[in-house]
């Protein structure tokens, strides 16, 4: 298997907010995530926070983008991008900055935390509705659903949820037909944070096993039995025999891009490492799933299988991004 070096994917678009969007009908009243019952009466004034930025998303493609008066560092809706940041140190929630913003409902997931924070925002008096953390494709339309029914509007629930789903099915074709000719490349996905020293690769039930699936691939870390996220071994790294790693555009940065990738223990040993196939994208969108997912799978498709993709069928490249 031949690779030309590394390649950023970058999604063309971002997902459209309904067409038609509805007025929230309250009060609800929902049985999260927790097995709580949470009433929300006032959808005006909304956050909706979680590690990949998929529920502020959620929101936005229901057509409520303009009730968002925060968001987390992961939502990477370019709209959304001037909402005053409530998480701080990467993914933690800051009670003082959640409750400047007044919110009127919470919707949260245990993916982000503090739990300290969430419980302390419940004792606010705030509407807290705690949601399935679970990121992969079979539960994309249940979570746009559950989103909907929270904030009232079930019917744009019901319609985005269809929407997406056609779509997911045409970008699974599309990205199947670019594969044919690759011959299930070995893919692994690796979580890097070089400036806090954490190196982990992720499995079976991470997400990243389903994006790999969904991109034809096979996950070499479940493969090997792993499961969740575990911090990295290099001779289990070097044993999985990968081709290609996939990972996030910060991740990455932190460790110097590719050429300082080599330096992580095992990585130089691998054909992924020594050929420099690797694939990034925005830490906003890879394994956000929701309703971007259709945008990211096409966008990963291209860059690992297109004309100038990593496994691409292009002129040889000497191993430098296109621009």
């Amino acid at each position: 298997m031949v690779c030309r070096g590394p390649r950023h994917a970058v999604a063309q678009d971002w997902v459209e907010p309904v067409t038609d969007p509805s007025t929230p009908v309250l009060p609800t009243t929902v049985t999260d995530f927790t097995g709580e019952s949470v009433t929300v009466t006032d959808a005006e004034r909304i956050l909706a926070l979680d590690t990949y930025g998929t529920l502020a998303t959620t929101v936005y493609a229901l057509g409520l983008g303009d009730r968002l008066v925060g968001r987390d560092i992961s939502t990477g809706v370019p709209t959304l991008q001037d909402l005053p940041v409530v998480t701080h140190n990467g993914h933690e929630l800051n009670a003082e900055a959640i409750l400047e913003l007044d919110p009127s409902v919470i919707l949260t997931d245990y993916s982000i935390g503090p739990l300290e924070v969430q419980l302390q925002l419940k004792e606010a008096g705030i509407p807290v509705v705690i949601m399935d953390d679970q990121r992969n494709r079979a539960v994309i339309g249940d979570q746009i659903r559950a989103v909907a029914e929270v904030l009232g509007v079930p019917t744009a629930g019901e319609t985005l949820a269809a929407s997406v789903a056609e779509d997911i099915s045409r970008a699974e074709s599309e990205v199947t037909a670019m594969a044919e000719a690759a011959a299930d490349p070995r893919m692994v996905f690796l979580y890097l944070r070089g400036n806090a020293g954490v190196y982990h690769w992720f499995g079976k039930g991470s997400g990243a096993d389903d994006l790999i699936a969904a991109l034809g691939g096979v996950d070499v870390a479940g493969e090997s039995g792993l499961e969740g996220s575990r911090p990295l071994n290099a001779e289990g790294l070097v044993r999985s025999e990968p081709d290609l790693y996939l990972m996030m555009s910060d991740g990455l940065g932190s460790v110097g891009g590719a050429d300082g990738l080599l330096e992580i223990p095992g990585v130089a040993d691998t054909a992924a490492g020594v050929d420099g196939c690797v694939v990034d994208m925005d830490d906003a969108q890879i394994l956000s799933f929701g309703p971007q997912f259709p945008v990211t799978l096409r966008a990963l498709g291209d860059a690992v299988y297109g004309p100038d993709g990593v496994l691409g069928a292009g002129s040889e490249s000497d191993g430098t991004e296109p621009s």
